[in-house]
Protein backbone atom coordinates (compact mmCIF):
# COMPACT_ATOMS: atom_id res chain seq x y z
CA UNK A 1 0.00 0.00 0.00
CA UNK A 2 1.58 2.86 -1.59
CA UNK A 3 -0.13 5.83 0.58
CA UNK A 4 0.84 4.02 3.75
CA UNK A 5 4.73 4.98 2.56
CA UNK A 6 3.64 8.28 1.40
CA UNK A 7 1.35 9.11 4.94
CA UNK A 8 4.29 7.92 6.68
CA UNK A 9 7.47 9.85 5.15
CA UNK A 10 8.06 11.28 8.39
CA UNK A 11 9.02 8.06 9.92
CA UNK A 12 12.24 8.29 8.15
CA UNK A 13 12.63 12.34 8.09
CA UNK A 14 10.77 13.56 11.27
CA UNK A 15 11.11 10.71 13.41
CA UNK A 16 14.72 10.29 12.17
CA UNK A 17 15.70 13.09 14.38
CA UNK A 18 14.00 10.83 17.52
CA UNK A 19 15.29 10.73 20.88
CA UNK A 20 17.69 13.57 20.15
CA UNK A 21 19.74 16.17 21.97
CA UNK A 22 19.25 16.07 25.26
CA UNK A 23 22.68 16.25 26.22
CA UNK A 24 22.86 18.89 28.66
CA UNK A 25 20.48 17.27 30.66
CA UNK A 26 22.25 13.49 30.56
CA UNK A 27 23.72 11.94 33.71
CA UNK A 28 27.17 12.13 34.27
CA UNK A 29 28.64 9.16 33.17
CA UNK A 30 31.92 7.15 34.41
CA UNK A 31 34.54 5.00 32.85
CA UNK A 32 34.72 2.55 31.10
CA UNK A 33 30.66 3.02 30.54
CA UNK A 34 30.16 4.32 27.45
CA UNK A 35 28.04 7.93 27.01
CA UNK A 36 27.80 7.15 23.33
CA UNK A 37 25.85 4.64 21.33
CA UNK A 38 27.57 3.23 18.14
CA UNK A 39 25.44 1.75 16.02
CA UNK A 40 28.37 -0.17 13.47
CA UNK A 41 28.57 -3.73 13.33
CA UNK A 42 26.71 -7.08 12.90
CA UNK A 43 23.37 -8.08 14.30
CA UNK A 44 20.78 -10.68 14.15
CA UNK A 45 17.09 -11.01 15.28
CA UNK A 46 13.38 -11.68 15.21
CA UNK A 47 10.25 -10.30 14.78
CA UNK A 48 6.46 -10.70 14.53
CA UNK A 49 3.35 -9.19 12.99
CA UNK A 50 0.50 -9.37 11.01
CA UNK A 51 0.30 -8.88 7.18
CA UNK A 52 -2.36 -7.48 5.40
CA UNK A 53 -2.69 -7.94 1.29
CA UNK A 54 -4.43 -5.60 -1.52
CA UNK A 55 -5.00 -8.16 -3.99
CA UNK A 56 -6.88 -6.80 -6.74
CA UNK A 57 -8.37 -9.82 -8.43
CA UNK A 58 -10.00 -8.56 -12.25
CA UNK A 59 -12.34 -11.39 -13.39
CA UNK A 60 -13.72 -11.72 -16.85
CA UNK A 61 -16.33 -14.55 -17.96
CA UNK A 62 -16.36 -13.91 -21.96
CA UNK A 63 -18.97 -16.47 -23.10
CA UNK A 64 -20.89 -15.04 -19.70
CA UNK A 65 -20.43 -11.80 -20.58
CA UNK A 66 -19.64 -10.66 -17.03
CA UNK A 67 -16.98 -9.10 -15.33
CA UNK A 68 -16.09 -9.15 -11.38
CA UNK A 69 -13.61 -6.79 -9.65
CA UNK A 70 -12.63 -7.29 -5.86
CA UNK A 71 -9.23 -6.61 -3.41
CA UNK A 72 -8.60 -10.88 -2.55
CA UNK A 73 -6.98 -9.90 1.03
CA UNK A 74 -5.06 -12.49 2.60
CA UNK A 75 -4.77 -11.18 6.78
CA UNK A 76 -2.82 -13.37 9.21
CA UNK A 77 0.36 -13.62 11.01
CA UNK A 78 3.57 -13.31 10.12
CA UNK A 79 7.16 -14.20 11.91
CA UNK A 80 10.76 -14.88 11.08
CA UNK A 81 14.38 -13.29 11.71
CA UNK A 82 16.96 -11.28 10.37
CA UNK A 83 20.56 -10.99 9.94
CA UNK A 84 22.34 -7.12 8.95
CA UNK A 85 25.04 -4.77 9.17
CA UNK A 86 25.08 -1.31 10.13
CA UNK A 87 27.82 0.93 9.52
CA UNK A 88 27.54 4.45 11.29
CA UNK A 89 29.28 7.65 10.06
CA UNK A 90 29.04 11.69 11.16
CA UNK A 91 28.13 14.12 8.49
CA UNK A 92 28.78 17.83 8.84
CA UNK A 93 25.26 19.19 8.25
CA UNK A 94 22.29 16.12 9.77
CA UNK A 95 24.95 14.78 12.29
CA UNK A 96 25.30 10.46 12.73
CA UNK A 97 24.41 8.65 9.87
CA UNK A 98 23.07 4.93 9.86
CA UNK A 99 23.39 2.94 6.40
CA UNK A 100 23.21 -0.28 6.48
CA UNK A 101 21.65 -4.20 4.51
CA UNK A 102 19.16 -6.09 6.29
CA UNK A 103 17.62 -9.55 4.44
CA UNK A 104 14.94 -11.14 6.50
CA UNK A 105 12.68 -14.77 5.81
CA UNK A 106 9.48 -15.05 7.18
CA UNK A 107 6.88 -17.04 7.11
CA UNK A 108 3.23 -16.33 6.86
CA UNK A 109 -0.18 -17.42 7.96
CA UNK A 110 -1.62 -14.60 5.29
CA UNK A 111 -4.64 -16.52 3.81
CA UNK A 112 -7.85 -15.65 2.60
CA UNK A 113 -11.22 -18.30 1.35
CA UNK A 114 -14.42 -15.97 2.14
CA UNK A 115 -14.83 -13.68 -1.35
CA UNK A 116 -17.92 -15.71 -3.74
CA UNK A 117 -18.96 -13.65 -6.33
CA UNK A 118 -22.03 -15.19 -9.13
CA UNK A 119 -20.15 -15.66 -12.36
CA UNK A 120 -23.47 -14.35 -14.17
CA UNK A 121 -27.14 -14.47 -13.33
CA UNK A 122 -28.21 -18.75 -12.79
CA UNK A 123 -24.86 -19.81 -13.87
CA UNK A 124 -23.30 -20.52 -10.16
CA UNK A 125 -20.46 -19.10 -8.09
CA UNK A 126 -16.87 -18.84 -7.74
CA UNK A 127 -14.79 -18.99 -4.69
CA UNK A 128 -11.62 -17.44 -4.51
CA UNK A 129 -9.06 -18.50 -2.15
CA UNK A 130 -5.65 -17.06 -1.67
CA UNK A 131 -2.72 -17.44 0.32
CA UNK A 132 0.68 -15.91 1.16
CA UNK A 133 2.89 -19.35 2.74
CA UNK A 134 6.12 -17.33 2.93
CA UNK A 135 8.53 -13.84 1.79
CA UNK A 136 11.77 -12.70 2.15
CA UNK A 137 13.42 -9.29 1.77
CA UNK A 138 16.64 -8.23 1.38
CA UNK A 139 16.94 -4.06 1.58
CA UNK A 140 19.23 -1.13 2.14
CA UNK A 141 18.82 0.90 5.63
CA UNK A 142 19.31 4.41 5.69
CA UNK A 143 18.53 6.63 8.79
CA UNK A 144 19.70 9.72 10.59
CA UNK A 145 20.98 8.37 14.06
CA UNK A 146 20.63 10.62 18.04
CA UNK A 147 22.22 8.59 19.96
CA UNK A 148 20.35 5.35 21.13
CA UNK A 149 18.01 5.91 18.38
CA UNK A 150 17.17 5.99 14.57
CA UNK A 151 14.68 6.65 12.28
CA UNK A 152 15.13 5.25 8.61
CA UNK A 153 13.79 4.34 5.70
CA UNK A 154 14.36 0.78 3.84
CA UNK A 155 14.11 -0.86 0.34
CA UNK A 156 15.06 -3.13 -2.47
CA UNK A 157 14.44 -6.90 -3.26
CA UNK A 158 11.47 -9.15 -2.26
CA UNK A 159 9.77 -12.91 -3.07
CA UNK A 160 7.14 -14.78 -1.76
CA UNK A 161 5.32 -17.85 -2.33
CA UNK A 162 1.63 -17.02 -3.51
CA UNK A 163 -0.96 -19.56 -4.13
CA UNK A 164 -4.70 -18.65 -5.63
CA UNK A 165 -7.20 -21.24 -6.28
CA UNK A 166 -10.72 -20.30 -7.96
CA UNK A 167 -13.43 -23.09 -7.49
CA UNK A 168 -16.22 -21.96 -9.97
CA UNK A 169 -19.79 -23.99 -10.04
CA UNK A 170 -19.95 -25.85 -13.50
CA UNK A 171 -16.58 -25.71 -14.58
CA UNK A 172 -14.03 -27.22 -11.60
CA UNK A 173 -11.16 -25.78 -9.92
CA UNK A 174 -8.27 -23.06 -11.13
CA UNK A 175 -5.29 -22.93 -9.29
CA UNK A 176 -1.57 -21.54 -9.32
CA UNK A 177 1.36 -21.75 -7.04
CA UNK A 178 4.24 -19.65 -7.68
CA UNK A 179 7.26 -17.53 -6.14
CA UNK A 180 6.74 -14.30 -7.48
CA UNK A 181 9.84 -11.88 -6.99
CA UNK A 182 9.14 -8.18 -6.50
CA UNK A 183 10.47 -4.86 -4.49
CA UNK A 184 9.94 -3.50 -1.27
CA UNK A 185 10.12 -0.46 0.37
CA UNK A 186 9.14 0.64 4.20
CA UNK A 187 10.54 2.67 6.95
CA UNK A 188 10.77 2.13 10.55
CA UNK A 189 12.62 3.43 14.16
CA UNK A 190 15.21 1.39 15.96
CA UNK A 191 15.90 2.04 20.05
CA UNK A 192 18.68 0.70 22.34
CA UNK A 193 16.96 -1.11 25.18
CA UNK A 194 20.49 -1.73 27.54
CA UNK A 195 23.63 -4.00 26.16
CA UNK A 196 23.66 -4.93 23.17
CA UNK A 197 19.70 -5.24 22.44
CA UNK A 198 17.54 -2.86 20.45
CA UNK A 199 13.79 -3.03 19.60
CA UNK A 200 12.21 -1.80 16.77
CA UNK A 201 8.57 -0.88 15.13
CA UNK A 202 8.30 -1.01 11.06
CA UNK A 203 6.21 -1.27 8.40
CA UNK A 204 7.33 -2.56 4.67
CA UNK A 205 4.68 -2.62 1.63
CA UNK A 206 5.74 -5.68 -0.63
CA UNK A 207 4.93 -5.20 -4.40
CA UNK A 208 5.12 -8.78 -6.16
CA UNK A 209 3.77 -7.61 -9.55
CA UNK A 210 1.08 -8.75 -11.48
CA UNK A 211 -0.46 -11.69 -12.75
CA UNK A 212 -2.48 -12.40 -16.13
CA UNK A 213 -4.20 -15.88 -16.76
CA UNK A 214 -6.62 -17.84 -18.70
CA UNK A 215 -8.40 -20.53 -18.63
CA UNK A 216 -10.94 -21.94 -20.89
CA UNK A 217 -12.65 -18.61 -22.07
CA UNK A 218 -12.70 -16.72 -19.04
CA UNK A 219 -9.41 -14.44 -17.90
CA UNK A 220 -7.87 -13.76 -14.27
CA UNK A 221 -5.42 -10.22 -13.82
CA UNK A 222 -4.46 -10.39 -10.46
CA UNK A 223 -2.03 -7.39 -8.80
CA UNK A 224 0.35 -8.82 -5.54
CA UNK A 225 0.64 -5.76 -3.27
CA UNK A 226 1.21 -6.56 0.67
CA UNK A 227 1.43 -4.62 3.48
CA UNK A 228 3.42 -5.57 6.70
CA UNK A 229 2.98 -4.42 9.99
CA UNK A 230 5.94 -5.83 12.42
CA UNK A 231 8.08 -5.67 15.59
CA UNK A 232 11.44 -6.64 16.08
CA UNK A 233 14.42 -7.55 18.81
CA UNK A 234 17.92 -7.25 17.26
CA UNK A 235 21.15 -8.66 19.47
CA UNK A 236 24.45 -6.66 18.05
CA UNK A 237 27.29 -9.09 17.81
CA UNK A 238 30.23 -7.86 19.40
CA UNK A 239 28.61 -4.25 20.09
CA UNK A 240 29.43 -1.96 22.55
CA UNK A 241 28.45 -3.70 25.35
CA UNK A 242 29.66 -1.54 27.84
CA UNK A 243 26.94 0.91 26.92
CA UNK A 244 24.13 1.31 30.00
CA UNK A 245 20.88 2.77 29.19
CA UNK A 246 20.43 6.22 31.15
CA UNK A 247 17.84 6.58 33.67
CA UNK A 248 14.35 6.37 32.65
CA UNK A 249 13.36 10.02 31.08
CA UNK A 250 10.39 12.14 33.00
CA UNK A 251 7.17 11.34 30.59
CA UNK A 252 4.59 12.54 33.25
CA UNK A 253 2.02 15.79 32.24
CA UNK A 254 0.09 17.10 30.10
CA UNK A 255 0.98 17.20 26.48
CA UNK A 256 -0.62 17.88 22.73
CA UNK A 257 0.60 17.00 19.30
CA UNK A 258 -0.08 15.97 15.53
CA UNK A 259 -0.05 13.54 13.25
CA UNK A 260 -0.01 12.17 9.89
CA UNK A 261 -0.04 8.70 8.31
CA UNK A 262 -1.52 5.67 6.17
CA UNK A 263 -4.37 3.45 6.49
CA UNK A 264 -5.76 0.18 4.94
CA UNK A 265 -9.07 -1.04 5.13
CA UNK A 266 -10.50 -4.84 5.54
CA UNK A 267 -13.90 -4.66 5.24
CA UNK A 268 -15.55 -7.73 4.71
CA UNK A 269 -18.83 -6.65 2.94
CA UNK A 270 -21.90 -9.27 1.99
CA UNK A 271 -24.66 -8.01 -0.70
CA UNK A 272 -27.75 -9.96 -1.18
CA UNK A 273 -30.41 -9.93 -3.62
CA UNK A 274 -34.06 -9.95 -3.13
CA UNK A 275 -34.04 -13.03 -5.26
CA UNK A 276 -31.83 -14.82 -3.30
CA UNK A 277 -27.85 -14.20 -4.56
CA UNK A 278 -25.05 -13.30 -2.63
CA UNK A 279 -21.41 -11.44 -2.92
CA UNK A 280 -19.07 -11.87 -0.49
CA UNK A 281 -15.86 -9.73 -0.92
CA UNK A 282 -13.61 -7.32 0.95
CA UNK A 283 -13.95 -3.18 0.47
CA UNK A 284 -10.40 -1.64 1.19
CA UNK A 285 -10.33 1.47 1.59
CA UNK A 286 -6.97 3.10 1.58
CA UNK A 287 -5.58 6.66 2.27
CA UNK A 288 -3.56 8.80 4.35
CA UNK A 289 -4.62 9.76 7.64
CA UNK A 290 -3.51 12.91 9.56
CA UNK A 291 -4.93 15.06 12.51
CA UNK A 292 -4.23 16.04 16.24
CA UNK A 293 -3.81 13.99 20.05
CA UNK A 294 -4.00 15.22 23.52
CA UNK A 295 -3.07 13.05 26.31
CA UNK A 296 -1.90 13.21 29.93
CA UNK A 297 1.00 11.18 31.62
CA UNK A 298 1.87 9.65 34.95
CA UNK A 299 4.32 8.14 36.16
CA UNK A 300 6.11 5.37 38.51
CA UNK A 301 9.45 4.60 37.64
CA UNK A 302 10.10 3.41 34.47
CA UNK A 303 6.63 2.52 34.06
CA UNK A 304 3.90 4.80 32.80
CA UNK A 305 0.25 5.33 31.99
CA UNK A 306 -1.52 7.52 30.25
CA UNK A 307 -4.81 8.84 28.42
CA UNK A 308 -5.12 9.78 24.48
CA UNK A 309 -7.60 11.54 22.51
CA UNK A 310 -6.80 12.13 19.11
CA UNK A 311 -9.42 13.15 15.84
CA UNK A 312 -8.14 12.33 11.93
CA UNK A 313 -8.76 12.96 8.73
CA UNK A 314 -8.69 10.40 6.04
CA UNK A 315 -8.90 10.41 2.62
CA UNK A 316 -9.54 6.37 2.58
CA UNK A 317 -11.46 5.01 -0.30
CA UNK A 318 -12.03 2.08 -2.83
CA UNK A 319 -13.59 2.89 -5.84
CA UNK A 320 -12.50 -0.09 -7.71
CA UNK A 321 -14.92 -2.78 -6.28
CA UNK A 322 -17.68 -4.40 -8.86
CA UNK A 323 -19.89 -7.29 -8.18
CA UNK A 324 -22.69 -9.01 -9.67
CA UNK A 325 -20.95 -8.65 -13.45
CA UNK A 326 -20.41 -4.90 -13.00
CA UNK A 327 -23.75 -4.52 -12.33
CA UNK A 328 -22.87 -2.89 -8.56
CA UNK A 329 -20.22 -0.54 -8.25
CA UNK A 330 -18.96 0.79 -5.27
CA UNK A 331 -16.83 3.89 -3.90
CA UNK A 332 -16.51 3.55 0.01
CA UNK A 333 -14.57 6.09 2.04
CA UNK A 334 -14.06 6.56 5.88
CA UNK A 335 -14.58 10.57 5.97
CA UNK A 336 -13.16 10.93 9.56
CA UNK A 337 -12.51 8.70 12.54
CA UNK A 338 -11.42 9.21 16.45
CA UNK A 339 -10.03 7.46 19.26
CA UNK A 340 -9.87 7.61 23.03
CA UNK A 341 -7.63 5.85 24.84
CA UNK A 342 -5.28 4.11 27.63
CA UNK A 343 -1.46 3.82 27.39
CA UNK A 344 0.72 1.87 29.40
CA UNK A 345 4.29 2.22 28.37
CA UNK A 346 8.24 1.07 29.99
CA UNK A 347 10.56 3.65 29.62
CA UNK A 348 14.00 2.38 28.47
CA UNK A 349 16.39 5.45 29.14
CA UNK A 350 14.72 8.49 26.60
CA UNK A 351 12.85 5.81 24.55
CA UNK A 352 8.88 4.77 25.56
CA UNK A 353 7.31 1.70 24.53
CA UNK A 354 4.41 1.55 24.72
CA UNK A 355 0.81 -0.54 24.01
CA UNK A 356 -2.89 1.58 23.77
CA UNK A 357 -6.20 0.68 23.17
CA UNK A 358 -10.04 1.56 23.99
CA UNK A 359 -13.22 3.51 22.10
CA UNK A 360 -12.93 4.38 18.41
CA UNK A 361 -15.90 6.02 16.58
CA UNK A 362 -15.89 6.92 12.85
CA UNK A 363 -17.55 8.44 9.29
CA UNK A 364 -18.44 5.20 6.64
CA UNK A 365 -19.44 6.28 3.17
CA UNK A 366 -20.65 4.24 1.23
CA UNK A 367 -21.89 4.94 -2.40
CA UNK A 368 -23.26 2.00 -4.58
CA UNK A 369 -24.78 2.50 -8.35
CA UNK A 370 -26.81 0.20 -9.97
CA UNK A 371 -28.52 0.24 -13.27
CA UNK A 372 -31.54 1.57 -11.17
CA UNK A 373 -29.89 3.95 -8.76
CA UNK A 374 -27.04 5.75 -7.53
CA UNK A 375 -27.31 6.05 -3.56
CA UNK A 376 -25.05 7.36 -0.61
CA UNK A 377 -25.24 5.64 2.68
CA UNK A 378 -23.80 7.67 5.58
CA UNK A 379 -22.96 5.70 8.67
CA UNK A 380 -21.31 7.00 12.32
CA UNK A 381 -19.85 3.83 13.70
CA UNK A 382 -18.21 2.87 17.20
CA UNK A 383 -15.66 0.63 18.41
CA UNK A 384 -12.51 -0.18 19.61
CA UNK A 385 -8.43 0.19 18.77
CA UNK A 386 -5.82 -1.10 20.07
CA UNK A 387 -2.17 -0.72 19.12
CA UNK A 388 1.58 -0.19 19.92
CA UNK A 389 4.12 2.61 19.22
CA UNK A 390 7.43 4.13 20.15
CA UNK A 391 7.92 7.74 21.38
CA UNK A 392 11.26 9.25 21.89
CA UNK A 393 12.64 13.16 22.08
CA UNK A 394 12.74 14.93 18.70
CA UNK A 395 14.51 17.63 18.27
CA UNK A 396 14.42 18.31 14.18
CA UNK A 397 18.33 19.31 13.60
CA UNK A 398 18.21 21.00 16.91
CA UNK A 399 15.07 23.63 15.75
CA UNK A 400 13.19 22.55 18.57
CA UNK A 401 13.85 22.40 22.26
CA UNK A 402 13.55 19.64 24.95
CA UNK A 403 9.66 19.48 25.51
CA UNK A 404 9.16 17.99 22.16
CA UNK A 405 9.00 14.53 20.95
CA UNK A 406 7.95 12.57 18.30
CA UNK A 407 6.04 8.89 18.35
CA UNK A 408 5.26 5.88 15.25
CA UNK A 409 2.20 3.86 15.86
CA UNK A 410 0.07 1.24 14.88
CA UNK A 411 -3.30 1.04 15.56
CA UNK A 412 -6.13 -1.54 14.63
CA UNK A 413 -9.38 -0.06 14.25
CA UNK A 414 -12.99 -1.53 14.46
CA UNK A 415 -16.12 0.15 13.75
CA UNK A 416 -18.20 -2.87 13.64
CA UNK A 417 -20.84 -3.55 10.86
CA UNK A 418 -23.29 -1.03 8.98
CA UNK A 419 -25.55 -2.20 6.85
CA UNK A 420 -27.69 -0.32 3.81
CA UNK A 421 -30.31 -1.19 1.49
CA UNK A 422 -29.89 -0.37 -1.75
CA UNK A 423 -30.81 -0.56 -5.19
CA UNK A 424 -34.06 0.60 -5.16
CA UNK A 425 -35.19 -1.64 -2.04
CA UNK A 426 -34.08 -4.70 -3.48
CA UNK A 427 -30.60 -5.47 -2.50
CA UNK A 428 -28.81 -5.58 0.78
CA UNK A 429 -24.83 -4.63 1.69
CA UNK A 430 -23.32 -5.53 5.30
CA UNK A 431 -20.11 -4.17 5.74
CA UNK A 432 -17.39 -5.04 9.10
CA UNK A 433 -15.28 -2.04 8.92
CA UNK A 434 -11.87 -2.59 9.93
CA UNK A 435 -8.66 -0.54 9.64
CA UNK A 436 -5.04 -1.02 10.00
CA UNK A 437 -2.69 2.39 10.15
CA UNK A 438 0.19 3.39 10.74
CA UNK A 439 0.86 6.81 11.36
CA UNK A 440 3.55 9.39 13.08
CA UNK A 441 3.40 12.32 15.03
CA UNK A 442 5.03 15.06 17.12
CA UNK A 443 3.97 16.00 20.26
CA UNK A 444 4.69 18.77 22.80
CA UNK A 445 5.09 18.23 26.51
CA UNK A 446 4.51 21.21 28.96
CA UNK A 447 5.83 19.18 31.50
CA UNK A 448 8.89 18.47 29.32
CA UNK A 449 10.46 15.07 29.41
CA UNK A 450 13.82 15.28 30.01
CA UNK A 451 16.28 12.36 31.71
CA UNK A 452 16.10 12.14 35.40
CA UNK A 453 19.31 13.05 37.28
CA UNK A 454 21.17 10.82 39.93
Amino acid sequence: MKKILAGVALVGSAVSAQAADLAVKAPYMKAPVAAIYDWTGFYIGANVGVGVGRDLAAHAFPAGGTFNSTYLQPLGAIGGGQIGYNWQSNTTFLGPLLIGVEADIQGSGMSTGSTTLNTATGLGTVNYNQKLDWFTTVRGRIGLVRGPAVGYFTGGFAAGNVKTTITETGVGQFGVSETRTGWTIGSGVEAALGGNWTGKIEYLYLDLGNRNDTFGTQALRTEYRESIFRAGLNYRIGGNGMYITPPPANWAGLYIGGNFGGALGRNKSTATTATGFTEQFHLSPDGYVGGGQIGYNWQAANWVFGAEADFQGSTQKDDRTAVFGSTALYNQKLPWFGTARARLGYSVGTTLFYATGGYAYGNVKTNIVTPISNETFNRTRSGYAVGAGVETPFSLFGLLGPSWTSKTEYLYVDLGSTSDVFAGGTAVNTSKVTEHMLRTGINYHFNQPVVAKY
